[in-house]
């Protein structure tokens, strides 16, 4: 056994970055007034992160490639069903776990999406209202405000609410290795690439995407 590069910098930094963008969207949107000038900003910056991750799943390190943590829905099932004490061991994400990440990323792309297109009627306006009919906003806004909100809130504390139960009735840490980037793994274990030439990659990524994210929304 010997520490693995399972996660990647760029990975890591997404992670954090993505929950304190969350964090902000929360917090503006409960203070509202002027405070919802930067709930856009952190509505943009997630956007940005989400579709930065879209593209590092595919470029990305090794164990955060699509390609090697998401397995297909039978196969998630299965592992379900299998006694705990009978799963293989995980290298990064479990089938179930991976699941649940898509499922998180494709809510908050929904909840960002509709946000776009929301408007409140009072004093705030989704950057996108004017390209969409009155319908589609207003449907965009009730699902932004209710079912959009509540479906990320659920996943998010079943995700919460699994990592602690791993954590402390399991005794599996999952906390330490997206924070450090290894994980104490059998040798020969394949390692992310994590050098400085991906690191810039990511860099560079990102960067095209925030480009991208504020012409569509100037």
């Amino acid at each position: 056994m010997n520490f693995v590069r399972i996660w990647d910098l760029p990975t890591r930094l997404f992670h954090g970055a993505l929950i304190l963008a969350f964090v902000g969207l929360i917090a503006t949107a409960q203070v509202g007034g002027s405070a919802m000038e930067w709930h856009f900003r952190c509505g943009y910056t997630v956007l940005a992160l989400l579709l930065f991750r879209l593209v590092w799943g595919w470029v990305g390190g090794y164990w955060s490639r699509f390609a090697q943590f998401v397995s297909s829905p039978a196969a998630a099932l299965a592992y379900a069903r299998t006694p705990f004490e009978q799963r293989p061991p995980s290298m990064g994400h479990n089938p179930m776990g991976a699941w649940s990440v898509l499922a998180i990323l494709m809510a908050l792309g929904l909840q960002v999406t509709a946000g776009l297109f929301s408007d409140d009627e009072i004093a705030t306006a989704g950057p996108l209202v004017s390209y969409a009919s009155s319908q589609w906003v207003s449907l965009a806004t009730r699902y932004h405000t209710s079912i959009g909100k509540l479906a990320v809130f659920a996943l998010l504390a079943l995700h919460v609410g699994t990592v602690l139960y791993y954590r402390h009735k399991r005794k599996i840490d999952l906390i330490t290795p997206m924070v450090s980037g290894d994980k104490l793994l059998p040798e020969g274990t394949c390692a992310s690439a994590d050098s400085a030439g991906t690191r810039v990659l990511a860099l560079v990524v990102l960067a095209v995407i925030a480009v991208g994210v504020g012409v569509l929304l100037a």
